[in-house]
């Protein structure tokens, strides 16, 4: 096997990228605070900095007093300097959003989804990311890529299998690919939630977290040790698909007794049907409805819907031992934001007492755009990672 010698070149591309990162993450910084969290030494940190400043990726963000001495000048990453599209594809909905890389939304786009079948998706992702980049009046040629968030597994950041939707090895990226020159890059909605709310949200300065979904359907973002886990395959977190009842309510994705069948916002609403319910208008609507029924039916489907999930984050705490679980998903705010007392106390009943003890249950900071907001972050990604390169 050829080994590769690191050059002159990677050393200072990784070390622009420690830069870059520490300014992105953790910024505003002074050039002093740099030199401290990246160990290089000050005189590469001021190279290094000349150089991102003068290709216009940093600027400078006003100025801290520093004790005995001038003033601290703060840099940050130009806002404008490139922008970046993030796509959530939900089961009713596709959702794009344009945004510059301080991350502030400068431009949405929504189109309802009847049946999401890979082309239906396609031609709704393709076209809310037009009507983006037009409203905008961003140019193409300034938008360093598109993240698109889908549920299922995503291999090799561009095949899908999304078995509760049908979709088996489907070549999303190729599919987009073939509708735009920006680059396309894909991952899982849940690890998009979570990587928006580890980044940005109610999971900043945890380093070992779970971040969950919950909304028609059901599925987690693992954070271990700072990072994000995947598994062998990139299916990690399908926490959804965890087996809460043996032999029970038949979930989606064809197994027996799934979460998902009894938290997920579908499952839910057909519980409190079959129990004589009556709902109107679409799933979110029908749920808010529920969740406000004074209704003897309406109580027990609540009730026991926040016990389930309580047993599934008291599965989580036993097996992860997580600091922070965060709860997320539009379903999981509207339960969260009404019951998550309730959650907290089921879940006591529930998990080991020592590692419950060591975990807070919170929700989700950044609202229902978060999941987009995190696919918005993978061309990010590329860029802190390629020391600022544009490709």
């Amino acid at each position: 096997m050829e080994v590769r010698r690191t050059t002159v070149r990677d050393m200072r591309r990784s070390n622009r990228s420690v830069i870059l990162t520490s300014i992105y993450r953790e910024g505003p910084l002074s050039r002093q605070e740099l030199t401290v969290r990246t160990s290089l030494s000050a005189a590469s940190v001021s190279n290094l900095v000349a150089e991102l400043i003068a290709e216009g990726l940093v600027e400078e963000a006003g100025s801290v007093e520093s004790e005995g001495g001038r003033p601290r000048v703060l840099l940050r990453v130009a806002p404008t300097f490139r922008y970046v599209v993030g796509a959530e594809v939900g089961e009713t909905r596709v959702r794009v959003e344009l945004f510059d890389l301080a991350m502030n939304v400068l431009a949405r786009a929504d189109h309802p989804v009847s049946e999401p079948t890979p082309e239906e998706v396609v031609k709704h992702v393709l076209e809310g990311l037009s009507t983006v980049v037009a409203s905008s009046g961003v140019q193409p040629a300034q938008v360093l890529g598109l993240g698109v968030a889908v549920s299922g597994v995503v291999e090799d950041n561009a095949v899908v299998d999304a078995q509760t939707l049908g979709w088996d090895a489907v070549p999303l990226a190729a599919m987009l690919a073939e509708g735009t020159d920006i680059p396309v890059h894909l991952d899982n909605g849940a690890n998009m939630l979570g990587q928006a709310e580890m980044w940005f949200g109610a999971g900043r300065g945890a380093t070992d977290a779970v971040v969950a979904l919950v909304g028609s359907g059901v599925g987690s973002a693992l954070v271990a040790g700072g990072s994000s886990y995947r598994g062998a395959r990139s299916s990690a977190g399908e926490w959804g698909h965890m087996t809460i009842v043996y032999g029970g309510r038949q979930c989606r994705c064809g197994a027996l007794g799934c979460l998902e069948a009894y938290v997920g916002a579908e499952g839910v609403l057909d519980r409190y049907r079959l129990a004589g319910g009556v709902l109107d208008g679409d799933e979110e609507a029908a749920f808010v409805q529920l969740l406000e029924s004074t209704s003897e039916p309406a109580a027990t489907v609540v009730s026991d819907t926040i016990g389930y999930l309580a047993a599934g984050f008291a599965n989580l705490v036993n097996l992860v031992n997580p600091e922070r679980i965060v709860l997320g998903g539009w379903a999981g705010l509207l339960l969260g934001e009404k019951y998550l007392d309730e959650l907290r106390a089921e879940v006591a009943k529930h998990a080991l007492r020592r590692p419950y003890a060591q975990v807070s249950i919170v929700l989700c900071e950044l609202g229902r755009d978060a999941v987009a907001l995190g696919a918005a972050t993978l061309p990010v990604v590329r860029l802190l990672r390629d020391g600022g390169a544009v490709h």
